[in-house]
């Protein structure tokens, strides 16, 4: 039994290293495009294009459930975009509190009898659409429950435009986000089908009138954690995968798609709790398979500001729905691993997802479990375990690095070196429990798959006055 329990136990630890080691690549490929970046970012000329007719319009789709305390100051910023032409398409999607009244109060809405919707993608149908002449620009669908799929394919039925954004109504853009979207798909509109958006932690920020005034890093632990895990896989990962047209999603918080592309792979599906994933998933698949050239971007100075969980309990549902929509996605497309039909992403990003994001939880944690238990059997060779542990936590501490640095080279929105300490520190303080809960959570979000449990699972707000007065 010790020399099993060794003998896995040593198999977990280099499946870690070597899963990390994938990921050091990744990270690699992400350095050396940063430096593209920045020019890009001192030298664009977005700016000029906010006032341009050049610049294809947009449809912005905001998904909103039980969003009464962040909705207006959302939508107020989604009006205050630096863009010519563009809608705002509210989808209130069955809430249950106060949300729609708020808008139509708000906003001066009225009920709208005459607006034509397209069916072009399935979705169910609206209950009510409101508008105001005075704000031509919004407009609010009201429909029952149905899912964040139903609701964005719901938008996509009204919208007007040829390009698309998603965005969630707990979110905020900044003024320049969107023209720093359209600007990379300007860049090659016949080849692009969507583009990524940088998402950031806005908890411990000072905001006003739904806009990031300051930039502060979070008080609380969790979303301080949360910072720089969204650092770690934005910077330091879809950088990477963008620069080999690898990505394999993006992120439902903030994202750009050719209306048509989406349209052409039958919308968003309902019923996938990662439907940001799928949708990406199927337009790899529908441009592979019909042998058009394609890429899909990610954009990491176009940022869109989110809340981040600060409880326990809400962390823990979304990361066992995003768990849950990875296993379900990994399985609906096992067909595409290995497959050099679709190149990049069936040879390396999907292989590279199911070994580190879906079966990386069990092998953390029963090989953890493995070695825990052969030092009981025989405590005088503990040292090996603390070397391999001490060698996986090193490790994996580089990459958190990594991307941190990224951060500072690049974007520098924590400008203290306090901030920087605190970074370093958090950091690293990650893998002492954060990280082994995460497993956690990611397995019984695969549970809850086997158990075919699809609810979307708690998710609270603020308003955003609260947290400005909590920071």
């Amino acid at each position: 039994m010790r020399e099993l329990l060794l003998g896995y136990g040593l198999f977990a630890m280099y499946y870690v290293i070597v899963v990390n080691s994938i990921y050091l690549v990744i990270n690699i490929f992400s350095h050396l495009n940063i430096s593209t970046i920045i020019k890009r970012a001192r030298f664009s000329r977005f700016q000029s294009l906010a006032g341009s007719k050049r610049v294809p319009p947009v449809s912005i789709l905001v998904l909103a459930y039980n969003e009464e305390l962040t909705i207006i100051e959302n939508v107020r910023s989604l009006l205050a975009l630096q863009y010519p032409e563009y809608e705002v398409i509210v989808i209130n999607d069955g809430s249950k509190d106060d949300t729609l009244n708020v808008l139509i109060r708000e906003f001066g809405l009225k009920r709208q009898s005459h607006v034509s919707v397209r069916s072009v993608v399935p979705s169910s149908a609206p209950s009510g659409i409101y508008h105001n002449p005075q704000y031509p620009q919004l407009y609010v669908i009201d429909k029952e429950n149905g899912g964040k799929a139903d609701s964005l394919n719901a938008g996509i039925n009204l919208s007007h435009y040829p390009l698309i954004a998603s965005i969630d109504a707990d979110s905020l853009l900044e003024r320049d986000a969107l023209i720093r979207l359209a600007q990379v798909y300007m860049e090659n509109p016949e080849e692009t089908v969507a583009i990524g958006g940088n998402v950031r932690i806005a908890n411990g920020c000072r905001i006003e009138d739904g806009m990031v005034k300051e930039v502060r890093l979070p008080d609380k632990i969790l979303p301080m954690f949360q910072t720089i895990e969204y650092m770690k896989a934005f910077l330091g990962g879809r950088i990477g995968w963008s620069s080999i047209n690898g990505l394999i999603i993006v992120s439902g918080a903030f994202g750009l798609f050719r209306k048509d592309c989406v349209i052409a792979v039958g919308g968003y599906r309902e019923g996938y709790p990662g439907e940001d994933m799928n949708i990406i998933i199927k337009l790899h698949k529908y441009m592979l398979e019909n042998k058009k050239k394609y890429r899909i971007a990610f954009c990491p100075d176009a940022v869109c500001w989110t809340q981040a969980p600060d409880s326990l309990h809400i962390l823990a549902s979304q990361r066992k729905r995003w768990g849950r929509g990875n296993l379900k996605n990994m399985i609906e497309y096992r067909h595409m691993l290995f497959n050099p039909k679709y190149k990049i992403m069936g040879l390396l990003t999907m292989p590279y997802n199911v070994l580190f994001e879906t079966l990386n939880p069990y092998f953390k944690l029963t090989g953890f479990l493995a070695l825990v238990g052969y030092s009981l059997y025989d405590m005088t060779h503990a040292h090996i375990v603390l070397i391999f542990l001490a060698i996986n936590l090193l490790y994996g501490y580089l990459l958190t690095i990594s991307g941190i640095l990224l951060e500072e080279f690049a974007f520098r929105r924590y400008t203290k070196p306090s901030d920087l300490m605190k970074l370093l520190g958090y950091g690293f303080l990650m893998f002492f429990g954060y990280y082994q809960l995460g497993a956690i959570w990611r397995v019984l979000g695969h549970i809850d798959f086997l158990r075919n449990n699809n609810t979307w699972g708690v998710m609270t707000r603020q308003s955003w006055q609260v947290e400005t007065r909590q920071s």
